[in-house]
């Protein structure tokens, strides 16, 4: 009785403290400015607080517009064929990438534009309001460079981000495997050091644009011993996509995002030259870490433009249907719909905010696991929100909202589930009282 007893108080504390963070993170309101409230870091000056403004620039409200644009003309046309077929959007991608919505966030010595998270956040918020299925193809290819931008040599980024700029291709985080998802330390793939070279086998799963991708970010472990911690038993590599040894998985047909290329991927004596190494052998699990830190506020940014979406679709259609002789967004049970699907808005608060602290050089966490969580939280209420809605037209896929609802489920599994974040929020804010 005493053990579950003390497992349900633990989540429950878990449950409110995310949920009061997230009251102090987004009570500012955001109209053309960002406000973001600096909590002081704990050092003596608990409760002093900061706020800072931050006008969009012309050249953000630039892009946003350009991405708004461009889900709207060429995402939300061609979204239900895609979920239909489960064929890749290439074609949707490669007008993206004509356009510069693709790999922003390459510097701009390698031939990127060199935006910033925030930047490359309010392009993936609006391209998610079309079709989070393209958006995340979009969105892989940041997740996979990540670690070669924070990580690589100077050599590395020629090669690998430089030619992401020269034509439209992909790459994929391979982490993920059959037995490791959130459990990143649990990772059974291993690299034997042979000379010059590591000779990889393992098995990966659910790695996006896996059978798409010109080559990948690849960790494994190094050392042997079990005992190693994990900080250095780990190592990033970089691994060409047609290397001898590498077998491509069948597309999984997963429950939404559809046209997202998921599969397993088996390395069997895959022989990765040391010049793939990133940083350094050993440092690995510290690099894929810190490349999540800057790719889960675009994933919060991703659930934000979902939940906008299903917002816009329930209210279209409310002021259109009517029921009892009236319309039904006049109905009180419907009316309460919207105050959960303007929480939609907080969501960018949260993804804004830890964006935000990234780019200002700081470890962002605490801010990005608040952001996830919430926001995946969001996007699932009001997709189902938005089903409730249509009624039993929202059961059926000739509507886009039930597209929406099983598409919004993901953001509460992939990089991370929403539990472990709340763990991550909840390590982070005591760890800061305990130092």
């Amino acid at each position: 009785m005493y053990l579950p007893a003390v497992t349900q108080l633990t989540e429950l504390f878990h449950g409110f403290f995310l949920h009061f963070l997230l009251f102090l993170a987004n009570v500012s309101q955001w109209k053309c400015m960002l406000t973001v409230t600096k909590i002081a870091h704990l050092h003596g000056n608990c409760g002093i607080s900061r706020t800072l403004l931050l006008e969009l620039s012309e050249q953000q409200k630039e892009f946003q517009l350009l991405a708004r644009k461009f889900a709207r003309e060429e995402i939300v046309p061609a979204a239900a064929m895609y979920d239909r077929t489960g064929e890749y959007p290439f074609p949707v991608i490669k007008k993206a990438w004509e356009l510069g919505l693709v790999n922003g966030h390459i510097p701009e010595e390698y031939g990127g534009m060199g935006l910033s998270i925030f930047d490359t956040c309010l392009i993936t918020e609006e391209l998610a309001f079309g079709c989070t299925g393209i958006q995340t193809a979009i969105e892989a290819n940041s997740l996979g460079q990540m670690p070669v931008i924070i990580a690589g040599t100077d050599e590395q980024k020629k090669k690998y981000l430089g030619r992401m700029v020269e034509e439209p291709l992909m790459c994929a985080y391979c982490v993920t495997e059959p037995g490791a998802g959130s459990d990143v330390a649990g990772l059974k793939t291993k690299a034997v050091k042979m000379g010059d070279e590591y000779v990889v086998n393992g098995q990966k799963m659910w790695i996006t644009n896996g059978g798409k991708a010109d080559w990948y970010f690849l960790l494994a472990r190094t050392n042997p011993d079990p005992k190693c911690p994990a900080g250095k038993a780990f190592t990033g590599f970089i691994v060409e996509a047609d290397t001898p040894g590498i077998q491509i998985g069948r597309k999984e047909m997963n429950m939404g995002q559809r046209c997202s290329d998921t599969r397993g991927i088996v390395f069997e004596d895959v022989r990765i030259p040391k010049e793939n190494v990133l940083l350094t052998e050993g440092a690995g699990f510290k690099i894929a870490m810190g490349a999540f830190d800057k790719t889960r506020p675009p994933v919060a940014a991703g659930a934000t433009g979902l939940a906008q979406r299903a917002l816009e679709e329930a209210t279209n259609y409310a002021l259109e249907r009517k029921t009892f002789g009236k319309l039904i967004a006049e109905h009180q049970a419907v009316s309460s719909c919207w105050r959960d699907g303007h929480e939609g808005g907080a969501g960018s608060h949260g993804y804004q905010r830890s964006a935000w602290e990234v780019d200002q050089g700081r470890r962002n966490t605490y801010y990005a696991s608040i952001a996830k969580a919430y926001a995946g939280d969001i996007a699932n209420q009001v997709a189902s929100d938005a089903v409730q809605v249509f009624g039993g037209n929202g059961f059926n896929s000739e509507y886009p909202v039930e597209k929406l609802m099983r598409d919004a489920k993901i953001y509460q599994i992939y990089e991370g589930t929403a539990q472990i974040q709340r763990l991550i929020v909840a390590r982070e804010h005591l760890g800061r009282y305990k130092k």
